[in-house]
This record gives structure tokens, sequence and C-alpha cells, in this order.
């Protein structure tokens, strides 16, 4: 029943009320002539509101007469009769047909490509490979070897655990799993010695297991071996083993700056322009004068691709192009104001970069000075823990 209303809504029906004393005789010799009527509704008992479609329509018109009834049309609806209301309007039937052709065609392509779970990888990079297999926008869909592109990426990229390339409508996501750097475990069972991660100066050591070589005052550079992985007996003579202790050391931090004494800085103005521009796959057609009235500005390019779904990308975007206007302005500095900026700026960097300010046992200033800046050297000297285990290769 279903499927024959279904079927006669893209032929066409009609809603028709009819109006007669011999309803149930219009209704039954409709039924004896199969003719189907459905969404009937019966107002008193001389109306009857009906849809039939619109090849049984015809034959309604002598049954009216049989039965004496008055027939009347309220609407015409379904696809034949849209289609036929613009059967006279070619053109628009013509425009209508090359849309639907173009969508059917451009649907073929990949309009954009979509990188998701990247956050310390960038991006172009990861376009870059795909770009080297062939993987561009504009691309055939059936040209693509997923596979390919994969393993490349996988080659190429110890940073990624996982990657999968998924596509929807005309865009392309590549789906990545950025691998975590995991830091080399050493089995207590195997021999290994504790080395300096950085350059210091050793405080204090503290050796659980292992022979200490290094005295507290000495300066260690990278690399040096403070506990050695071994112990020295008069007996047993030398014996390996997994060294293990704390080593307390003074770290170095030095920061530079550079401070002009005159120096030209931009100060925005507030006053902006907005030029907008359509690129048509890397076709441009400029919708403004792309000169700018302003004389000192900077611009802000921000692209928003078309699409008609959310998936279905065409090869059209708009490209907005903000302008900022700027004025140069020039300050000019004293020295002891540029030595100042240049120690707060050098500072600021440096407590960046420390975990815990309250291990800072020193802090020195160096400053050179000339004609046109003033340079500021800024060292912190730290406590911390240092040391990372190494392997003892024989």
């Amino acid at each position: 029943m279903q499927f024959k209303i279904l079927i006669n809504y893209i032929k066409g029906f009609v809603d028709i009320v009819v109006e007669g004393y011999y309803i149930e005789r219009f209704i039954n010799i409709c039924t004896s002539k199969n003719i189907f009527l459905w969404n009937l509704k019966r107002d008193k008992s001389t109306i009857l509101y009906a849809r039939v479609s619109r090849k049984d329509f015809k034959e309604l018109r002598s049954v009216c007469k049989k039965t004496g009834c008055k027939m009347k049309i309220v609407h015409k609806k379904g696809v034949f009769f849209v289609l036929n209301q613009y059967k006279k309007r070619k053109v628009f039937v013509v425009l209508l047909m090359l849309i639907l052709v173009s969508i059917m065609a451009v649907s073929n392509f990949i309009w954009n490509i979509e990188i998701v779970g990247n956050e310390a990888i960038d991006k172009n990079e990861i376009l870059e490979v795909a770009k080297q297999e062939g993987l561009t926008v504009g691309k055939f869909k059936n040209k693509i070897d997923t596979k390919k592109v994969i393993n490349r990426l996988r080659l190429e990229r110890e940073d990624i655990a996982w990657i999968g390339i998924e596509i929807k409508g005309t865009n392309m996501i590549i789906k990545i799993v950025e691998a975590a750097p995991k830091p080399e475990i050493i089995n207590e069972e195997e021999y290994c010695n504790i080395v300096a991660d950085k350059p210091c100066m050793i405080l204090k050591i503290s050796a659980v297991n292992g022979t200490p070589l290094i005295k507290p005052g000495t300066v260690v550079k990278q690399g040096d071996i403070i506990v050695g992985g071994w112990l020295e007996g008069k007996y047993t003579g030398t014996r390996y083993v997994h060294a293990q202790g704390e080593v307390q050391a003074k770290v170095w931090y030095t920061n530079k700056q550079r401070v002009y004494l005159k120096e030209v800085q931009k100060e925005e103005t507030g006053r902006l322009e907005n030029k907008y521009s359509v690129d048509l796959n890397n076709f441009k057609i400029n919708l403004h004068k792309r000169v700018s009235k302003f004389e000192n500005y900077d611009t802000i390019e921000e692209v928003k691709k078309l699409k008609l779904f959310s998936d279905f990308y065409l090869p059209i975007a708009l490209v907005k192009y903000t302008n900022k206007e700027y004025k140069n302005v020039e300050t000019i500095r004293t020295i002891e104001e540029a030595k100042q900026i240049g120690i707060e700026r050098a500072k600021q960097e440096l407590n960046g970069q420390i975990e815990n300010l309250d291990n800072i046992l020193d802090s020195q200033v160096t400053t050179y000075e000339n004609i046109e800046y003033v340079e500021v050297e800024v060292t912190y000297e730290v406590q911390e823990n240092i040391g990372r285990k190494e392997k003892i290769v024989f």
C-alpha cells in the first residue's frame, strides 16, 4: 500500500472533493473498477475528500455521471506536476540539469584535505609527504592509493604511532595519532652508569649502588660518567652493577637580549578594510581592487571553502583579506631604560624554562653598551637533580 502511494506521488496525484447524495455508491463503483482512493474523509453524508492518481482521475468523470455527483479538484501534487510547471521554462530546466550534472562530476574528486589528531606535528609536513604520493586537492578519487600514502608516512615519520585515511564525500580526512617519546627504560638486572644529562657543577652525590667518580665542586660536560656501574672489592675484584643514586648539581641557564636605544615600533590605528576574492581551484577572481588605501598595513588572509553538506566540499573558496592599518612610532630610550627592559625580557624567558623558581641559587647580569643598543645577558644558577642511566656496553 505504501509503495503504491509512493509511485503515485512520483507520477502525480490529485486532491478532490466529491459532493452528492450517493457517496457510498460512488465509492463502491470506484472499488469495482479498481480505482485506488486514499486519505478518504467524509463531511456529513454528502461530501467526500479523497486522493486519486493522475491516471485514475480520468475515469472518475464517468463515475460521477452515473452517481449524479459533482467533483472538484482541490490540489495537484507530485513530481509530474512540478516538472510540468517548468516545461515552458527551458532555460531554467537546462540550468538545473547542468547544475545536477556538475555536482555529480565534482563529487568524483577530492576538494578538501583535513588533518586531525596532530598537535606537535605541523599540518604542512603531512600534506607535503602526501603530495609526493600524488595526494592533492582536485585528485580523482579512483586514482588515490591510500595504502601507499599511509605506508610512506609511516616510513618517514617516527613521531606517528597510527595513521588512517577516510574519504567522505569530497573531503579526505587524514587521522593520525602522535607517538609519545618514551624514555629508555633499563632493566634493573642490566649494568649501567649514571651520566650527566647537561653541563653542570656537581654539588652532592648520594650513590645507592655503584662507584662515585666525580668529586663535589667538579664541572662536568654532558655525557660524563658520574656514578660508575661497578664496585671494587679487595677480594671480589671488579663487579658490575646497575648504578643507582641521586646527583645534586648546579646548572646554568643563560638568556641574551638586545634592546635598541632608538626603535621604530608598529602601533595599530584601529582602522581596517576587507577585500574578497573567489578561488576556483587555485584560479583567483578578485572582487575588489587589491590595492589598499592604507600606506602601512598588515594583511590577514582567511579562506572559507564552500560546501553543500558537512563533507561535500566544492572546488570554490571565498577568500577574505583584512588589511589592518598601523603607524610607525619611534621610541627613544636611555641606556638605563634599555638595560631594565633587557633584564625583564631575559628573566621572563628564563622563568619559563625553570620548573621550580625556589631552586634558583643566584643570578648574574652582564651588559654591553654601544651607541645603538644595549645587550643584556642574564644567567641563573639553579640547583637540580641531574643524571640519566646509560647501559654499559662491553
